[in-house]
């Protein structure tokens, strides 16, 4: 059944999947490293999302639209023991990731390079220990609200596939989009805001890198905001 709160993940897909033509090093990337990092097309695989990586991992992080995939990479070299699943769509997004994966020699980075949403219901649940969301498209003009990635339907499956206890890290520059997430977030009910002072959301925590989206964000003038969340 859908509703206002069901988005039909069959229409269209709304954002880029590609921009300026690959420079050749990351056209190589993307045809020789690539297959060999993407998770499958099958529906199975995502059971039991450990099993994706080569050598044994202890946890499985996800990063939601890794953007040029800075802070997974980031994330990845800290935690050897952790597994990173990335999800993007846009293709030189991925070739930047593939390119710091080669640089630092990362063995526990898999890639989803389409949307992820519909292979959310194919996560095994309670398999997945971190989830970030950072610097989203934030759909400023109501029309396109529907678009967001935060909405009631995305969050009952990351509330389904993250373990009890597990952290959900969102990060946006857009005010409204802050609001718009906090609001969703009380409605879902299933997660703890983890703030108990205004700069456990104005600061970013050590473990947290910048972005290449939240640099531009700061020379422009605008602040960013550092939401956790933890999965009740």
């Amino acid at each position: 059944m859908t509703g206002p709160d069901t988005p039909d993940f069959g229409e269209k897909f709304f954002g880029r999947r590609a921009g300026q033509s690959l420079r050749r090093n990351h056209a190589r990337l993307v045809a020789e490293m690539l297959p060999g990092l993407r998770v499958p097309d099958d529906p199975g695989v995502l059971a039991d999302p450990g099993s994706l990586f080569t050598r044994p991992v202890n946890e499985v992080w996800l990063e939601i639209g890794f953007g040029g995939g800075e802070h997974l990479a980031w994330q990845a070299a800290r935690n050897p023991d952790v597994g990173l699943l990335g999800a993007e769509p846009f293709i030189n997004g991925v070739a930047k990731l593939l390119s710091q994966i080669e640089e630092q020699q990362l063995s526990n980075v898999r890639i989803l390079d389409d949307d992820v949403r519909p292979r959310l219901s194919q996560i095994a649940e309670a398999s997945i220990s971190r989830a970030f969301l950072l610097f989203p498209d934030p759909w400023p003009k109501s029309r396109h609200h529907k678009r967001r990635f935060i909405n009631q339907q995305n969050l009952r499956e990351l509330h389904r596939i993250l373990k009890p206890g597990a952290e959900f890290r969102v990060a946006s520059d857009i005010d409204d989009y802050i609001r718009w997430t906090l609001r969703e977030i009380v409605r879902h009910g299933g997660f703890e805001w983890m703030a108990e002072q205004p700069d456990d959301w104005r600061i970013r925590p050590a473990d947290w890198p910048q972005t290449r989206y939240e640099a531009k964000a700061e020379r422009e003038g605008r602040s960013s905001a550092y939401l956790r969340f933890r999965r009740t």
